[in-house]
Formats: structure tokens, C-alpha cells, sequence
């Protein structure tokens, strides 16, 4: 089949607008590793490029130099020898783009940036001197450039404070692709899943499209998670180690965060981070945090009523979810291992807490269902230990809300409606007490069902003021 765009109508607005624009426009485009920044440009553009070049991972200076100077030999009529170092392929690339018609756009495409800048090239200074020089004042000229390696970029271009500072025209965070883009991408695939199916589906893959378009039609989607993962030599056997990697130096470091926050639930603030991981509590920590928040594989999650320093850190990657809960152990040792699992509880109990993460990523969609998308509100954890006055109580999702009313958000994840049983209605009623005392909130409390299939009506029903169901987290909502 054709490739085809799925969802981006916002990057494709801003690519559009960009590509008219007046004047020379450097677009920066980032996002997380395999979420379809090149693809994206590629079919953009559909290979109208004037220049493009991809980085090398872990090439060499030289051979970096020797790319470069090879594509653009490619494009241009004019022979270039090759360069001894950065400044003077930046200067070949100013003398080819001279050289072209000044009456039409020519887009230039630097893919993998991050990737050139090896250690002591010179690279970045001999970029920033090209454009401040010679591209930003060529009003018929679009330079995107690209990077899976997210710290790199937001270090050195976003953040730049020196030729670069606030030079960017244009900044794209690409993000996984949502429920409904998800269905919509498998659907485009020919692959005819229930919803339910598709949520497990991400719950696994997240909203990846590399990963989504490894999926066979043929197979059953058991049999296709066992093919990526569980068979010997895998598709997805090793992208754990690559995935970090590529992204991170010292990625020992941030391997070390992430495996310490896959087995915490509700995450861990720093200090609990610094001490657990035995990483000093300063700045390298304070850089490891904020790139793995930047790069979309952690969140930053506020506790209800506590002050930003007491801010938590959950892991939210669903790839990685899974590869420490399932994977890890378990390659190549069972090809069957996720068809075999299909009742075992340990499986429907990853399930149930992944549809939390799911739902937090989602919270558009649940607002929208609830009918406050025009109300100001914030989402946030909470949680208190157990105590002689009262019973412990935990809410993983509640959203504040400007009208005065908090929204306590229950998360049921099961193949059928679900039924609240005297239990859990005694659990539910305990929740919201506790938290009523302990924060002394004055505000209305709702209580939100958010499940797969609804609740039962039933003797304990009348509890939940608002519902919300799978289906309603496959809508198409917009800022």
C-alpha cells in the first residue's frame, strides 16, 4: 500500500505555513526515538529536498565530513572536493544554495543533527556561523533540522545561548500517536482489531508508529506479540539497549532512573530517585530528569496539595513498561510466552495498571466526556499512609477543576461491565472521606468510573456521578 499521513494536522499546518512564508525559516524537529519524525518530512515534502543528510550513529568525524560532502555532490552540478572540516562544508553548502534559482524555496533537510556533533568537530559553532551568516537572511530558504536525541537538541538549539539564541522559526515536538490515530493508523494497515484489542495493543506498543508498523495483518494480535517480542532474535529482541542508547550519553545513568521507575507505580519524587539509584542529587541528576521528561518516556506528575520540589517522576513509556515487566526475563526462552499468558493474573494485573497510564494520556478525551473541556483544570496523584486516625487511601488520577469541583478518577480495566461490589464501594467511600480530611477541601468531590465497558447498574452503583468508557478515549479531541 501507499504511505499515507495519519494524524499530524498540526505539524503539517505548521510545515505548511513555514514552507510560505516570506522570509528563511529554521524549523526544529524533535520527538522521541521510532514516533515518525523523518517519515513525517519525507512525505511533507514528498523528496522535494534541494539538501539532505542524515547523521551517522557513532560515526567518526571523518566519515560524518565524507556524508555530507557526498549528498551534496549528489544534488549540486558543481563538484565539491571534500572538506578538511565543518567550516568549510558549511561553506560548500552556502556556495551551492547561491547557486540556485532565487525565485523559488528550497528546503534543506539535517537529519540526526545531534549525530554529527561529534566530540571536538567543531560542528555546532560551523553551523551556527552558516545561518546567522549567510541562511537566515536567504527569505527563499527552509532549513529543517532533526534529532531523535532530544537532550541534544534542547541543549544546543532550543536552549542555546549563543549564535543560535531565539533563532528558531519553528519548533515541533512530535508526539506517539493518540487511541484514534492509533485505530486509524491500524485500520489504513488493514488490521481490523477491536477496540479492546487495540488498547491492550498500546498498552504494549504505545503509540509508536515504527513499532505499530511492524504488526502482521495475518497474525492474530497474540501471535503478533510474540513475534516482536518473545521468539529468538525478535524484531524488538534488543531495542531496549539501542533505544537508550542512541539517545542518551552516559545512558548507564538514565537506564538507571527508568528500570528503578518501572517497579514504582506512582513514581518517586527526586530525593527518593537520588537515593535509590545512588546518583548524586544535583545537577547531572536535574539534566537526566528533564531529558527523560523532554524525550516523553517519563512524567512529571504533581501530588495533590504539595509544593513543584515534592513533584513525582512516573515512568510512562509503555515499550519500556512492558520490556521490564514481560520482556527482560523472558526472550527467547518461551516463542509463545504472550499466547500462553492470555489467562494467567499476572497479565490481567499489568493490564489494569497500565490502563491507568492510559488514561493519563488521555485526560483530553475524559474531560471532554465529563464536559469541562472549557474549564481550567489541573490532573495530579495523591496518596497518604495509614494512620491511627484514619484508614491509607491512594488516588492515582483526580483533576482539579476551576468550578470547585475535584474529579476523583477510578480506573477498571476488564472484558465486560464492571461491577462494584460491597468491598469495593466500601474502599470507594473510604477514599474519598480520607481525602476530604486530610486535605480539608472545601471543593465538590465527583466521582469518575473510567472502565472498558461501564459500570453495572446495580445496588452500589448510585455512587458514581460520571462514567466514562473505552470508546469515549478514541475520540478526536482537539486543543
Amino acid at each position: 500500500m501507499n504511505d499515507i499521513i495519519i494524524g499530524r494536522e498540526d505539524e503539517i499546518r505548521q510545515l505548511k505555513k513555514c514552507f510560505e512564508a516570506k522570509e528563511a525559516q529554521l524549523v526544529v524537529l524533535y520527538g522521541r526515538r521510532r514516533v515518525g519524525k523523518t517519515f513525517l518530512i519525507n512525505q511533507f515534502f514528498n523528496g522535494r529536498f534541494d539538501f539532505k543528510v542524515t547523521g551517522e550513529y557513532e560515526g567518526t568525524k571523518e566519515a560524518q565530513l565524507h556524508n555530507f560532502f557526498t549528498e551534496l555532490n549528489r544534488h549540486s552540478e558543481t563538484k565539491f572536493t571534500a572538506p578538511k572540516n565543518w567550516t568549510e562544508a558549511f561553506e560548500q553548502l552556502r556556495e551551492y544554495i547561491e547557486n540556485l534559482s532565487s525565485e523559488e524555496k528550497h528546503v534543506v533537510f539535517i537529519d540526526e543533527m545531534p549525530w554529527f556533533d561529534t566530540k571536538k568537530s567543531g560542528f555546532l559553532s560551523a553551523f551556527e556561523y552558516f545561518w546567522n551568516s549567510f541562511g537566515s537572511s536567504q527569505n527563499n530558504l527552509l532549513l529543517i533540522i532533526c534529532g531523535s536525541a532530544t537532550s541534544w537538541m534542547s541543549d544546543n538549539i532550543e536552549q542555546n545561548k549563543g549564535g543560535l539564541f531565539n533563532r528558531q522559526s519553528c519548533r515541533i515536538y512530535l508526539e506517539p500517536f493518540n487511541l484514534y490515530e492509533t485505530e486509524k493508523f491500524l485500520k489504513a494497515h488493514e488490521i481490523e482489531w477491536n477496540r479492546y484489542t487495540i488498547a491492550v495493543c498500546y498498552m504494549i506498543l504505545g503509540g509508536i508508529p515504527y513499532y505499530l508498523n511492524l504488526l502482521d495483518k495475518r497474525l492474530t494480535f497474540d501471535k503478533n506479540i510474540d513475534n516482536l517480542f518473545f521468539r529468538k532474535r525478535a524484531e524488538l529482541w534488543d531495542e531496549y539497549d539501542h533505544l537508550y542508547k542512541t539517545l542518551f550519553s552516559n545512558n548507564e545513568n538514565y537506564t538507571k532512573v527508568v528500570e528503578l521507575l518501572s517497579s514504582k507505580k506512582m513514581g518517586l519524587n527526586r530525593s527518593e530517585i537520588a537515593h535509590n539509584s545512588k546518583i548524586s542529587d544535583n545537577s547531572s541528576l536535574t539534566k537526566i530528569l528533564n531529558n527523560l521528561v523532554d524525550s516523553g518516556f517519563v512524567r512529571e506528575y504533581p501530588y495533590f496539595g504539595k509544593v513543584k520540589k515534592n513533584t513525582y517522576y512516573q515512568l510512562c513509556d509503555y515499550f519500556t513498561l512492558f520490556y521490564f515487566k514481560f520482556v527482560k526475563q523472558n526472550t527467547g526462552k518461551d516463542e509463545h510466552f504472550w499466547s500462553n499468558m492470555i489467562d494467567n493474573p499476572a497479565r490481567s494485573s499489568w493490564e489494569g495498571l497500565t490502563f491507568e497510564q492510559l488514561c493519563k494520556d488521555h485526560s483530553r478525551q475524559i474531560k471532554k466526556k465529563i464536559g469541562i473541556s472549557g474549564i481550567l483544570s489541573s490532573e495530579s496523584g495523591w496518596s497518604v499512609p495509614k494512620t491511627e486516625e484514619h484508614a491509607g487511601a491512594q488516588i492515582d488520577m483526580l483533576i482539579d477543576r476551576r468550578d470547585k469541583v475535584i474529579s476523583i478518577c477510578e480506573m477498571k480495566f476488564c472484558g465486560e461491565e464492571y461491577t462494584i461490589s460491597k468491598d469495593y464501594d466500601e474502599k470507594l467511600r473510604n477514599k474519598i472521606g480520607v481525602f476530604r480530611i486530610v486535605t480539608q477541601t472545601r471543593k465538590a468531590l465527583q466521582l469518575v468510573m473510567i472502565t472498558t465497558y461501564g459500570v453495572t447498574n446495580g445496588m452500589y452503583s448510585s455512587r458514581v456521578q460520571s462514567q466514562v468508557i473505552l470508546d469515549d478515549l478514541f475520540e478526536d479531541v482537539k486543543f
